[in-house]
């Protein structure tokens, strides 16, 4: 396909929200995100941190082409006049250093608040800093990461296994993570206080990243909004013209998925 011929079927929003991306993994969906951009153009666009993964960058060297094509393609779509928000996480925290420093059109910036055109303002911040492992152990954290690679690596594994044997795909990864969160029960505690940063901050909602569980919802009269990842899920939040913030998965390259709202009852469940 001609890179510069006009892509059919774009759909033009308000902004869009993106975060948990971790190029430089090799668990990445680079190619996904690509074909996802491709099919959507933004008045705005915010990346809502682990665009690039610098822990794993640290650790080994892999970047292949589909990561510059990510970067190139965001560069681009800044030169043609949209405007792009980077607001770091943790795992790519060194651009924190650089607060209101642009790069190629691209800002940086700690946290902002998103007014939706509905008059609605949405914290938005990756969420590391509430995220008690990462924030008082960073050994721990380091050591969680290592743990998910490995489960990456056994989710391929048993990926082709299940395939050889005709059963449909299940994400060991996925449900390895689910189980362990709710054993200490993070999803919940993490959700509510990022809910409570908002209403600190005198915000309708919020919107986040960093524990990979897209989701829209309501906590005690907070928005909460997480925006997901693309490592597993490829999810991304789109803000319409009017307002609406709507949750969208895409399924594979080239071919558009259907947009949804997760709701409550469908959305990742609080941990008991």
């Amino acid at each position: 396909m001609n890179a510069h011929a006009p892509e059919p079927n774009v759909r033009r929003v308000r902004t869009l929200f993106l975060s948990d991306v971790h190029l430089g993994s090799k668990a990445a969906k680079a190619d996904f995100l690509l074909d996802f951009l491709r099919y959507h153009e933004a008045a705005t666009i915010i990346l809502v941190g682990d665009i690039v993964d610098g822990w794993r960058l640290k650790r080994s060297w892999y970047w292949p082409q589909s990561c510059n094509d990510v970067v190139q393609k965001l560069l681009r779509k800044a030169r043609k006049g949209t405007r792009i928000i980077y607001v770091p996480g943790n795992h790519d925290e060194f651009l924190r250093d650089f607060p209101g420093v642009h790069f190629g059109g691209i800002e940086v910036a700690q946290q902002i608040v998103h007014e939706a055109a509905d008059g609605k303002k949405y914290l938005v911040l990756h969420g590391d800093e509430f995220d008690v492992v990462v924030r008082n152990a960073r050994l721990l954290a380091y050591l969680g990461d290592w743990a998910y690679d490995a489960a990456i690596v056994i989710n391929i594994a048993l990926a082709a296994v299940r395939r050889r044997l005709g059963l449909p795909y299940w994400s060991f990864s996925a449900w390895a993570k689910l189980q362990v969160k709710h054993a200490v029960n993070f999803i919940g505690a993490f959700q509510k206080v990022v809910a409570d940063e908002a209403r600190k901050h005198g915000a309708d909602g919020v919107i986040c990243g960093h524990i990979h569980h897209a989701v829209i919802e309501d906590i005690d009269g907070i928005r909460y909004i997480n925006t997901g990842d693309w490592v597993e899920s490829c999810t991304a939040v789109v803000e319409h013209w009017d307002g609406t913030m709507e949750l969208v998965t895409w399924r594979s390259p080239a071919v558009p998925a259907p947009i949804t709202i997760l709701p409550r009852s469908q959305g990742v469940p609080e941990a008991a």
